[in-house]
């Protein structure tokens, strides 16, 4: 799980150094939900069949289809969503998502639901209501278990001859809003400047765009 800056900022000299929240702080973003072991057989039936159902032909998905390029970069809107197994109220919540403004991908539409896959790999469908076309990136979230010492350099300038103004640890959360392909324009908290397009996870290699 990837959580947002964090309330406290460390100065390091004129840098600020921006961490993630502790272990048991990152819990509050997400809960998975299991079953009792009891019903774990025939829940695991269950899920399989609803999987299958959940998954809409390609015909239905074109035709259902927003027109808006798929798969693409949103964010959550509400503090609290459901991830579904399948498109619809009926279908068994598999995740529990307790933060908003988090980047997740939608990877496929079906009616007013759609399918959503966040930094970790998790998917399933979500309410489209749930969901905004307001943009954020997660820093480097594959380097979590690299080291205290990564970081993710700000700077002032889209280059990597511009200042440091703040180092974000891997998992940190960033809104954006313009990227041109190389690097974007990101704020975490108070402080704001551009990343690596590379070292992010919310926007696409080369893609291009202002809020």
């Amino acid at each position: 799980m990837y959580p947002g800056v964090d309330r406290s900022l460390t100065k390091l000299r004129d840098i600020r150094r921006i961490n993630s929240h502790s272990l048991s702080d990152v819990s509050t973003m997400a809960n998975r939900i299991r079953p009792k072991r009891a019903k774990a057989t025939i829940a695991a039936v269950a899920l399989l069949g609803l999987l299958a159902a959940a998954t809409p032909t390609l015909a239905e998905a074109a035709k259902l289809s927003t027109g808006l390029p798929v798969p693409r970069f949103v964010t959550l809107k509400a503090k609290k969503i459901n991830l579904r197994v399948g498109p619809g109220q009926d279908y068994a919540v598999s995740w529990r998502y307790l933060k908003a403004g988090v980047p997740v991908e939608i990877t496929q539409e079906y009616e007013n639901w759609r399918r959503i896959r966040d930094a970790e790999g998790a998917e399933g469908w979500v309410f489209h209501s749930l969901l905004s076309g307001e943009r954020a990136a997660i820093a480097a979230p594959w380097m979590r278990e690299k080291g205290p010492d990564i970081f993710v350099n700000m700077r002032t300038d889209a280059r990597d001859s511009g200042h440091v103004i703040a180092k974000l640890q891997p998992g940190v959360v960033v809104k954006l809003d313009q990227c041109n392909g190389q690097w974007c324009h990101a704020e975490a908290k108070d402080v704001e400047g551009w990343v690596s397009q590379a070292e992010i996870w919310g926007a696409y290699p080369g893609e291009a765009f202002t809020k």
